[in-house]
């Protein structure tokens, strides 16, 4: 891949103007200091000293996106050019950051399953409940398993701070561009607070119903039964928060929350024509089996002191559980047929993830005693996830119960010179991972081939490293170096085999990913300006790659991979008192190495990476009036190789949403609108991959509409 054309991209960049931007309102006109501190860096230094590129998804910003595109994955897609664009389904299977999986967390709880990747983690917390989105880009191991396209952390709402009660409520209506029945869609939330000394409780419920969606020639998007679906859904989230401040700076909570999505099962799908264009589509009926769902549990107990003998201690006991439905499909799909159950072509059947997985994590960070300009951190993190798929109809194990447990000490130092104008920051984690599998047996459709079971271990030490240089207040460059960890999908692996005499003890597929990401950045956060520029290259030496058989199944290839990119924001704020203007723009390359010779010289697919994109914004805000335009621009792309289908090749599209809100002594009125002027289009993910499947040729929804009224008191 051209690395040089890529530098001399980013360092033209870098000398002819500032290039870098979010939408968070730019630090005062000095460089002040960041306030905000990324609880998912595991330090409560600033983002300014961190060798990393960081976003944070305001409060503001999250509710305005939710408004638009109704969930939190998104929200965050649209705002991260280096983000794939969504399916717009239940299933996030294929949506990368930076070309790599990144870890969905909520209050630094895994959200991810990776051994068996359901692909629902974008869904298990309504929006409403979340307080900010901390995204950290690129391979890390700062959370566990997981990072290797970066972090997605999910802050909940924070304890209440006032004595009484406080709360929140809102109502909304969505509706397609034809205002028709089946379109209609409504949500309602609440939230109460109340504070009362030293204790504090929070609690909260949403319920939502979501009706069909439209494309933008007026025809109902096309149902994915097996994956699962955002339309023809209904949704109960609920949340709670205790906390008790056991002195002026100790604190305990107990924060839970449970998340459901159900298909209602109201349609079946019609299949499209991919040689004509005509979408994916659906009709009423009645599909066979359990509708699709995805639901989460998660509660979390923790115990943190920013003060404790002059340092920060923070520590977290944690259990999540989910339970993942996948649909059945009209034809009954020919991985699950057993001539010794049922004729052949006869055996209808679906599975479910069930994943349960408990830890704790702990650290203490404080500046050396004598010599403050050092900064140290120590802890240790602990997982234990067990994950299973079964057929529910038939009661058969598709993948074997398969245990994961992680035991990682960590280290983390920063040092500051001359002042703060420059930093060293750098450590290391100890991943000592072990993976059980009892003997199993494949189904019969991968030859009912018997495996016999082991306990692998696997441990090594990854290592980060950067350099930060901060010259003047609020313009910083940074070079990193970062290593990631997460294990394959190691269900979608076992699940396949054919070949008899596997022992799970030195079956070398499922042992550990580990990506290499190196990083330059430059950042300026001054007055009116807030931009940024970042150069990154990572690597795996034997990476996860997914490709789709023609049943529509994914199978899990072990590649070396390597991926390249430019990311350029840049957000302006404008004379015109509350105006603010925004670009963005990424730029990803990605190969592997496709024939086994060493060489990476085969693009990854749209089940493996994003398109490039510009994203465009005006945003105002000034008294009570708020409002928003925006557009995402997703380039076209080709994918080069030995084997390239040209009918994969992206044509690319443009979608633009607005949002307008006005604050009434009542409580906030607004009014969205996605995909503003009812562009026509095939989703990235359909139109990258199976060219032949006719039930996967998924539009885009058209324009919608949702009006909305929230009241805090």
């Amino acid at each position: 891949m051209n690395r040089k054309l890529l530098a001399a991209a980013l360092t033209g960049t870098m000398l002819s103007a500032p290039a870098f931007a979010r939408d968070a309102p730019p630090v005062d006109a000095d460089g002040g200091e960041d306030t905000i501190i990324v609880t998912a860096a595991r330090t409560a230094l600033p983002p300014s000293a961190l060798p990393l590129t960081i976003d944070i998804i305001d409060k503001d910003s999250l509710d305005q996106q939710i408004a638009i595109s109704g969930s939190i994955t998104d929200a965050v897609a649209t705002l991260t050019p280096s983000f794939s664009p969504t399916r717009q389904k239940l299933s996030g299977a294929g949506e990368t950051l930076r070309g790599r999986s990144p870890l969905y967390a909520i209050n630094g709880i895994p959200q991810s399953t990776p051994l068996r990747d359901g692909s629902r983690d974008g869904f298990t917390i309504d929006g409403f409940f979340v307080d900010r989105v901390e995204l950290i880009f690129g391979s890390n191991a700062l959370q566990g398993i997981g990072g290797t396209g970066g972090i997605v952390n999910q802050v909940t709402v924070g304890a209440p701070t006032r004595e009484g009660i406080s709360g929140r409520g809102l109502v909304q209506g969505t509706a397609d561009d034809d205002f028709s029945k089946a379109g209609m869609g409504g949500k309602a939330a609440g939230l109460v607070q109340y504070k009362a000394g030293r204790f504090d409780a929070t609690v909260g419920a949403t319920y939502e119903v979501r009706g069909i969606f439209r494309d933008g020639e007026g025809r109902p998007v096309g149902i994915n039964l097996t994956q699962g679906e955002t339309q023809d859904s209904k949704t109960l989230s609920l949340f709670g928060r205790f906390g008790y401040s056991v002195t002026e700076t100790m604190r305990l909570d107990l924060i839970a929350s449970r998340f459901e999505l159900k298909g209602d099962g109201d349609y079946i799908v019609v299949a499209g024509n991919r040689a004509t264009g005509l979408p994916t589509s659906q009709r009423r009926g009645t599909p066979p089996g359990v509708p699709a769902t995805g639901r989460t549990e998660s509660v979390a107990l923790s115990l943190t002191d920013p003060e404790l003998g002059g340092g920060n201690f923070v520590s977290q006991l944690f259990f999540n559980r989910s339970r993942d439905t996948f649909g059945g499909e009209p034809a009954p799909i020919a991985t699950f047929q057993d001539a010794s159950i049922a004729p052949v072509g006869t055996l209808f059947d679906q599975s479910q993830n069930r994943s349960r997985k408990f830890g704790g994590k702990i650290s203490y960070e404080r500046e050396m005693p004598g010599f403050e300009a050092l900064t140290l951190i120590a802890g240790f993190d602990a997982l234990w996830d067990t994950t299973e798929q079964r057929l529910i109809a038939t009661d058969r194990s598709w993948v074997p119960p398969t245990d994961f447990r992680s035991l990682a000490p960590f280290g983390q130092a920063n040092l500051k010179l001359l002042g703060g104008v420059v930093r060293l920051a750098g450590g290391a984690r100890y991943e000592n991972v072990k993976i059980t599998i009892d003997d199993f047996t494949t189904l019969a459709s991968s030859g009912s081939t018997f495996v016999a079971g082991g306990s692998p271990t696997f441990s090594d030490l990854l290592l980060n490293g950067g350099l930060i240089v901060e010259p003047v207040k609020g313009i910083r460059a940074y070079a990193s170096y970062a290593e990631g960890y997460t294990v394959p999908d190691v269900g979608r692996i076992t699940r396949a085999v054919r070949t008899p005499g596997v022992d799970i003890d030195d079956f070398l597929d499922i042992s550990p990913i580990i990506s290499n990401n190196r990083e330059l950045g430059l950042e300026v956060k001054r007055g009116p300006l807030d931009a940024s520029a970042t150069y990154f290259w990572s690597s795996s030496k034997k990476g996860q790659l997914l490709i789709a058989r023609p049943d529509g199944i994914f199978d899990v290839q072990r590649q070396p991979v390597e991926i390249e990119g430019l990311e350029i924001n840049l957000a302006v704020r404008m004379p015109i008192d509350g105006l603010t203007l925004s670009a963005g723009y990424a730029h990803i390359l990605g190969q592997f190495d496709d024939d086994g010779d060493g060489v990476v010289e085969t693009d990854l697919d749209g089940a493996n990476i994003s398109p490039d994109r510009l994203n465009l914004a005006a945003a105002y805000s000034r008294g009570p009036l708020a409002a928003r335009v925006q557009t995402q621009f997703y380039l076209s792309r080709s994918f080069d190789g030995p084997a390239r289908d040209p009918r994969n090749d992206f044509k690319g599209y443009a979608l633009t949403d607005a949002i307008v809100r006005y604050q009434t002594g009542i409580g906030g009125i607004s009014l969205a609108v996605q995909n503003l002027f009812d562009k026509q289009y095939i989703s990235y993910a359909s139109d990258t991959q199976r060219p032949t499947d006719n039930l996967f040729n998924f539009a885009g929804r058209g324009r919608t509409f949702t009006l909305g009224w929230d009241y805090r008191f």
